[in-house]
């Protein structure tokens, strides 16, 4: 079901790295990564701090700070990573996935919109009002940030982050309380954006704190080396 087709992803949710790995090859018809001997030993990790960390909460933060010193104590070198472009990018969603939501969705909004959620659907409303000398300028300036980013990375095996600054969030609350909806679901989404705006493949992690991930951002089609660092994480955070 496309939300945004320039940044939807397919991909697999599984119990291991290997699985992950595994169903993959299954849907793309290629073969599965190698993750023989992946070791975290010698890699070289950017864990970012612009941003993904805005707001984190107790939990998230602290299964965040947990899961950077266990891949160091396990032989990794962690660098702190600042990076202002993605600061920049973030806040262009809003014009991206919006005018796009809206260029897919539009017959269904405005013929049948009882079937969308309500806060959904005003959301990609508001793509109706982005004019396309907008989004085509948005894109360019996404592409600049996404050049700027991978000269900034080209060194490191990936890039580290919460999966998210919260916790799932009260669902009774977020159907009777407007302010509490907006706050949470900006935060759940907020991190994830991170991989889609630049356009990288991404793995989340358990970190061993109920409902704490650690993502893992490789380089754009590097989803094999990716996977080979994310296997070598997962012996380490489990």
């Amino acid at each position: 079901m496309p939300l945004c087709e320039r940044f939807d992803t397919v991909g697999p949710l599984a119990r291991s790295v290997e699985d992950c790995a595994l169903v993959l090859a299954a849907l793309d018809g290629g073969r599965a990564a190698d993750l023989r001997g992946a070791t975290v030993k010698g890699l070289r990790l950017a864990a970012l701090q612009t941003v993904v960390l805005d707001d984190i909460r107790e939990a998230p933060a602290a299964a965040w700070l947990d899961a950077v010193a266990r891949l160091r104590d396990a032989g990794a070198e962690v660098v702190a990573l600042d990076a202002p472009e993605v600061a920049e990018a973030l806040p262009m969603s809003g014009v991206l996935f919006t005018a796009e939501a809206y260029g897919i969705w539009a017959e269904t909004i405005e013929a049948a919109p009882e079937k969308m959620f309500a806060p959904i659907r005003e959301r990609f409303r508001g793509g109706r009002d982005v004019t396309a000398a907008e989004y085509v300028a948005a894109w360019r300036r996404l592409e600049a940030l996404r050049a700027t980013w991978h000269a900034r990375v080209a060194g490191f095996d990936a890039v580290l982050m919460p999966t998210a600054p919260n916790l799932p969030p009260d669902c009774a609350r977020l159907m009777e309380d407007g302010d509490y909806y907006v706050t949470e679901n900006l935060l759940t989404l907020r991190n994830t954006r991170v991989a889609n705006l630049m356009g990288l493949p991404a793995v989340t992690l358990p970190t061993g704190t109920p409902a704490c991930g650690l993502s893992l951002c490789g380089r754009p089609f590097g989803e094999e080396a990716l996977l080979r660092v994310a296997a070598a994480a997962e012996t380490v955070l489990r």
